[in-house]
């Protein structure tokens, strides 16, 4: 039985995106074991069938610190030497680079995702010199590299680290099944949704000055929020909360509730995305979308169809949009949600990255695993265009 090692930093990261590349690799009889720091999903997916290792990250994945990053290669090395994988599956910035070293000095074949380039990556400075020298000698040993928009890819191939390795995903893909179709909500109030972290980054300033706005021109819209606040604004997010600007309802591990009662969903980050997960899962239980035009946004948004993109972080452009969606008939606002999930169908179901996957491991250290190369091409190549 073939060995499938996931490397992740996080539960969230393999428990909410990867869990139906799990139960297919099962399914497909690999052994599959994932190695992250413990959380309470872990015990989900070890009840699927996958084989969990306790990889504690020592330090949170943005922080820097050489001797907790040491640690963390050795005990990376470590587990390789004794599991012994036939492949490597990683995914954020830290299991990216450090297995990639593993995998290398040991000859164990490794499928890197970038999910996104990250702040450090993508603006100028020390922090993206460092990333880059990082990645341009560890991404040497990698066998394999999927990238979830084309942006991102092109500039890591401008930069040297993409040496023909890379292919292109829509993402994350979403689970259609799980992220249904709703029936759209009533005529009265208009609720727009926010849902991520609250961080600057996310365009949350954005969001809450054009809630501010908005709320004094008319009486009929709604402004909700949920999501894990950073510390800087907690203060913040209480004072609009009182006020009655926002509706803030925290951190919640089901998002589906809140997207059944929302009419729109504005996502006004400017924070480097791979593919926007919140835009997908909007778009699949049929909501329209506003957000900013990045890369990781405009891939989800057919402008003036299934929603409107406007600048990141220009606060007017987004109310002229926001005002725009109010302007419309209750009919062309359902209509426009109903475009939304069409094109998650048509692009973005997360079969399409599954599918990928086991394609990419046929291909690396074969399985018997069959599946039509000619569906998937032709899936792929949509997405492309």
């Amino acid at each position: 039985m073939k060995k499938v090692l996931l490397v992740g930093n996080h539960e969230i990261v393999i428990y909410n995106f990867r869990k139906e590349l799990i139960e297919r690799l099962i399914s497909e009889g690999y052994e599959v074991y994932i190695s992250l720091p413990y959380g309470k999903k872990v015990d989900i997916l070890k009840d699927k069938g996958a084989k969990f290792i306790d990889t504690p990250m020592y330090l949170n994945g943005r922080a820097k610190n050489p001797a907790a990053d040491l640690l963390l290669i050795r005990r990376y090395k470590k587990m390789l030497k004794r599991l012994r994988p036939d492949i490597v599956l990683t995914y954020t910035i830290k299991p990216n680079l450090y297995c990639a070293l593993a995998c290398g000095s040991l000859g164990i074949p490794q499928i890197a995702n970038i999910t996104g380039l990250g702040t450090a990556v993508e603006y100028p400075g020390i922090s993206q010199l460092l990333t880059l020298t990082m990645y341009k000698i560890m991404f040497k040993n990698v066998t394999s590299v999927f990238v979830q928009n084309k942006e991102n890819e092109n500039f890591l191939k401008c930069k040297g680290i993409l040496n023909g390795q890379s292919k292109l995903l829509p993402g994350s893909g979403v689970n259609l099944q799980q992220f249904c179709l709703r029936d759209y909500p009533a005529e009265g109030n208009i609720n727009f949704l926010y849902s991520g972290r609250i961080l600057k980054e996310k365009g949350i300033d954005q969001y809450l000055e054009a809630a501010d706005i908005i709320k004094r021109k008319y009486e009929n819209v709604q402004f909700t929020v949920i999501g894990e606040c950073s510390p800087k604004y907690r203060e913040k997010i209480k004072d609009y909360d009182i006020s009655g600007i926002i509706d803030y309802h925290g951190m919640q591990s089901d998002v589906i509730p809140f997207l059944a009662q929302s009419h729109c969903f504005i996502n006004p980050t400017y924070y480097p995305e791979g593919i926007s997960n919140v835009l997908l899962e909007a778009g699949a239980t049929g909501r329209p979308v506003i957000a900013a035009n990045r890369s990781g946004c405009r891939e989800t948004v057919i402008h003036g169809v299934n929603g409107y993109l406007f600048e990141p972080q220009n606060t007017q452009m987004l109310i002229e949009q926001i005002e725009r969606f109010i302007s419309l008939s209750y009919e062309q606002k359902r209509q426009m949600g109903l475009e939304s999930r069409k094109k998650v169908e048509r692009e973005f179901d997360r079969e399409l990255v599954v599918n990928a996957y086991l394609e990419e491991i046929e291909r690396l250290i074969g399985s018997g695993f069959t599946f039509s190369k000619n569906q998937l091409s032709g899936m792929i190549l949509r997405h492309r265009e």
